[in-house]
């Protein structure tokens, strides 16, 4: 009987640690939610070690957009930019240093993005309620959903379980991301490259029915499409007159306009009933219906008319990307600071 205590003492004693171990270090032991052991994403991987994560990312979040309504879409485009360089792994946060060259000096990148002191903010919050448990790369994960959602958007169950790079990598940002002049075969090629489909194509373009773009980024349109100092023909005549007055031909590249002139700070399917009517604010918009590939323009006209169809496949795409190429288990790191690495 002694010898039976004894042992299942033993036996509780182990399962007590292991668990705290797991508490204490999420991703350095969790299997997927069946328990595999394969370190694969799931939607509960702070379900023990950052029950509030999510609320916290909220909270910050809906702060900033109450101040600047800009802050959701800039959020959303971090992940994007993310995902889309070495796979979801908050590369792009990392800032210069003697091992570094920051994806922040990208083409694509430099002086565009935007959001980065709110990312700051929420991982000092999670810092604070959660010390070195939620990585950077869940943080952008976590608040483009946030983002969606408190634009109005839809919500998903998001997996979790992303680790942070080491690395960053300025020629991937350079040559992964598509450009807003992208004709349609570019950007299918883009996307395929990244794992992503049409479906996902036309879905994930659906989230500039939030935001602003630069001059700079739609200036070739308004002068110079084609190399023949003309505008694009597939512009809409009073549009086309808009978009001249707020970007001149030379000069003011900074000027911003927003991408869906009707709602900017609302979530909606306004974005693909402007590309109907020729008032797609970027060539990489507009060729989704003008660009000649039969299934691109079935899912704008699709969207254009269903927003719940919309959403829906938003959703789905946006946890697909999100699945790019994470590091799991003890590949990277959890970050303490997301600009720097431990």
């Amino acid at each position: 009987m002694a010898f039976s205590k004894v042992k299942f003492s033993f036996i509780v004693t182990i399962l007590l640690l292991s668990s705290t171990t797991l508490l204490a270090h999420p991703g350095s032991g969790w299997g997927g939610p069946s328990g595999s052991g394969s370190f694969g994403l799931f939607p509960e991987f702070y379900q023990f070690s950052c029950p509030q994560a999510n609320d916290i990312v909220m909270s910050v979040l809906r702060k900033a957009i109450a101040k600047d309504s800009r802050m959701a879409a800039s959020l959303l485009r971090l992940h994007f930019h993310d995902c889309f360089v070495q796979g979801c792994d908050a590369s792009l946060l990392l800032e210069d240093s003697a091992k570094i060259v920051s994806e922040k000096n990208s083409v694509p990148n430099k002086n565009s993005l935007r959001g980065f002191e709110m990312v700051d903010e929420m991982k000092a919050s999670l810092e604070d309620a959660c010390p070195q448990t939620v990585s950077c790369a869940d943080i952008l994960a976590l608040a483009a959903r946030a983002s969606t959602v408190l634009s109005g958007g839809p919500n998903w169950e998001l997996p979790l379980g992303r680790r942070d790079s080491k690395t960053a990598s300025l020629s991937g940002s350079n040559n992964n991301i598509p450009p807003p002049n992208s004709t349609i075969q570019n950007l299918i090629t883009f996307f395929k490259r990244q794992g992503l489909n049409e479906v996902d194509l036309v879905a994930l373009s659906g989230g500039h029915t939030i935001g602003v773009a630069r001059c700079v980024t739609f200036k070739q349109r308004l002068y110079n499409q084609n190399g023949n100092n003309q505008p694009d023909q597939t512009l809409e005549k009073n549009y086309f007159l808009d978009l001249k007055s707020a970007c001149p031909g030379s000069g003011g590249d900074n000027n911003i306009s927003p991408l869906d002139l009707a709602s900017p700070a609302k979530f909606d399917n306004y974005d693909f009933k402007l590309l109907l009517w020729r008032k797609g604010l970027l060539t990489s918009d507009e060729v989704l219906y003008t660009g000649k590939v039969g299934k691109t323009i079935h899912l704008v006209k699709r969207y254009a008319e269903d927003e719940g169809r919309f959403f829906e496949h938003f959703a789905k795409s946006m946890v697909k990307m999100g699945n790019i190429s994470p590091l799991t288990g003890f590949h990277g790191e959890v970050r303490k600071n997301c600009r720097l690495v431990n």
